[in-house]
């Protein structure tokens, strides 16, 4: 049974655990909302009565899931029947796999596209378009359970973004493929089209965990509703997120009202709130409070409360000495104010400001290591085969990774099985046993990735190259990991090719994280320097919410640290045309505050 104390978890989170009815639980940032999230799908697990139910957790990264199983697993909660990973993953095991024989665009099978692929084949659709031109970053796009939704918010390029998606939709159609956006159009599809589904469904699950709702697409709660208002009550839920954090509004994600929640879910639903923050200064509070768009409460409860935060803002460095002002800021926080490298993180809006930035940070820094984009030395596609195998290939066989590596095995088990593979005969223990066993001479990191492949594939008696899907995946994982790695170090990084960069990637920040402002949502570190904080970059120019988005990041950007956070606003960076320079992003040009110099 699932217990806890007052050192567990305060009055707010146990209310949120304890409630019998489903919890629409608003969370501000350090209030321990993955900590309550944990023990109420730890406790729901423990009050199943039939080894045929189960409980769901739906988290917005593969990370998250990981975590929140591990912290379930080290309870003593057994989690064989529980479910836990992204709403993607979810739709495909639970929907698409059973059902998909019924919706006439899969009845024949369907093979998931590489993100890569994805890029390549757009690019060369954009390219063929006449002006106004296009890229490949201005064909985002979504579905809602109406239709489909265009990133782009230029209307002189949705005539070419539209032509381009049109014949990139009828591409994949003819080739039997579907991405990550389309695995949402047809789960939602089937589910409208077909009630049984849900109803099957609804009978399996009794709770489904959901968490960043803020970050939730309208089509992926029409899913999940379908399945808890079919239940009639059978099938709790908790949703839990803060609305202030409503930062992949470009990509669908929205923060939706608890009047609108209880319409779709059809059940009672008990609003709740965390509002006591373990993670922040007072003065780090007091200032990303100054950006709290939905007035959300938020009380300073961090043992670090009354830690005399430096709170610094910048309008004056250039971006000729951005990089030298950043390492000096780094150099104070570790030698002045006792802070370790690997608390500090340097965020910026957009990863083309990072990747150049990083590779210089280590010239000029060679005492420090970084965890950054411009390091990362092979191409980091999360929807990749072969990219889920290389943690595996990387990774070592430690207690302390068991449960982790247990379930990346389960992941590669289910894309053998897509792929249409015969699985029957492995289990996720006996994959990571042969490939504990497997260690390749190879010091070049894709020449040990390949051999790898190779030595693990025949043991398990596999010739991958026989179906398309794998064979799809891995020339696209190799292309564009050569490609990465040859402008590397062409940029003077030959240090990149080593297998021990390769394991970087996937162990535990030992460095000075580089990230975007979406990259760090749900980390914390001690000291937060930021730069960029340019208006048409926080938010980027095409957001239609401009002030509230810029808000909505500032507030993310401050809630990461714990106690001190450096802003810049650099001058010199320059907008194509005869435009001026870019200036500092609106919000924090307006904000009064006393800054420390």
């Amino acid at each position: 049974m699932v217990v806890w104390d007052r050192s567990s978890l305060n009055d707010e989170q146990i209310e949120a655990v304890s409630e019998p009815e489903s919890v629409f639980l608003v969370a501000c940032p350090g209030s321990g909302k993955t900590r309550t999230l944990t023990y109420k799908v730890a406790s729901e697990l423990e009050k199943l009565d039939s080894h045929r139910k189960f409980v769901a957790a739906i988290t917005y990264t593969h990370r998250a899931a990981d975590e929140i199983e591990e912290r379930i697993a080290a309870m003593g909660v057994d989690t064989s029947q529980l479910w836990i990973g992204t709403i993607h993953s979810f739709c495909l095991e639970w929907i698409l796999k059973p059902y998909g024989i019924y919706h006439p665009e899969l009845e024949h099978g369907f093979r998931i596209m590489d993100s890569h692929d994805t890029e390549t084949a757009l690019t060369e659709l954009c390219a063929a378009q006449s002006r106004p031109s296009i890229t490949y970053f201005d064909c985002d796009y979504y579905f809602t359970d109406s239709g489909i939704r265009f990133g782009c918010r230029d209307a002189a390029k949705l005539p070419n973004v539209r032509r381009v998606l049109q014949d990139h939709f009828e591409a994949m159609r003819a080739a039997g493929q579907i991405d990550f956006e389309h695995i949402l159009k047809y789960a939602y599809e089937l589910i409208r089209d077909i009630p049984a589904i849900s109803e099957v469904l609804s009978k399996v699950f009794t709770f489904i965990a959901v968490d960043e709702y803020q970050d939730t697409k309208q089509i992926q709660y029409s899913i999940l509703g379908s399945i808890i208002k079919a239940a009639g009550g059978s099938c709790r839920t908790l949703i839990v997120g803060d609305p202030n954090q409503a930062i992949f509004t470009s990509l669908g994600g929205y923060a939706i009202s608890l009047k609108d929640f209880r319409s779709i879910v059809g059940i009672p639903v008990k609003p709740l709130a965390l509002s006591r923050n373990y993670r922040s200064s007072e003065r780090i509070i007091e200032y990303f409070g100054r950006f709290n768009v939905h007035g959300t409460t938020i009380v300073s409860a961090s043992d670090e409360a009354t830690y005399p935060s430096q709170v610094t803002f910048d309008d004056q460095t250039t971006r000729k000495n951005l990089e030298i002002e950043i390492a000096r800021l780094i150099r104070y926080n570790v030698q002045d104010l006792g802070i370790a490298p690997d608390e500090i993180c340097v965020v910026a809006p957009w990863w083309v400001h990072l990747a150049h930035l990083t590779r210089n940070l280590v010239a000029l820094m060679p005492e420090f290591e970084f965890d950054g984009p411009g390091l990362v030395p092979f191409s980091r596609d999360i929807d990749n085969f072969w990219f889920k195998l290389a943690k595996l290939a990387l990774t070592e066989a430690s207690p302390r990774m068991f449960v982790r590596r247990l379930r990346w095995a389960g992941d590669i088990l289910n894309d053998l099985d897509m792929a249409g593979i015969d699985t029957s005969r492995i289990t996720r223990r006996s994959l990571l046993r042969e490939s504990n066993s497997i260690d390749p001479p190879e010091n070049e990191g894709l020449d040990y990735l390949r051999s790898y492949y190779r030595t693990l594939f025949a043991r398990l008696d596999i010739d991958y190259s026989q179906y398309k899907t794998l064979q799809d995946h891995y020339n696209a994982f190799f292309a564009s990991s050569q490609a990465r790695i040859s402008r590397l170090v062409a940029e003077g990084a030959p240090y990149v090719t080593d297998v021990a960069m390769f394991r970087r990637v996937f162990r535990p920040r030992s460095g000075i994280t580089v990230s975007t402002i979406h990259g760090i949502k749900g980390a914390e570190f001690d000291t937060v320097i930021a730069f960029a904080l340019l208006d048409g970059m926080v938010p980027h120019f095409s957001d239609h919410d401009q002030l509230d988005g810029a808000k909505k990041l500032m507030y993310v950007i401050g809630s990461r640290a714990r106690k001190n956070l450096h802003l810049i606003a650099e001058r010199g960076r320059t907008k194509k045309g005869n435009w001026p320079d870019y200036d500092t992003s609106v919000p924090l040009k307006a904000l009064k505050f006393a800054y420390d110099r």
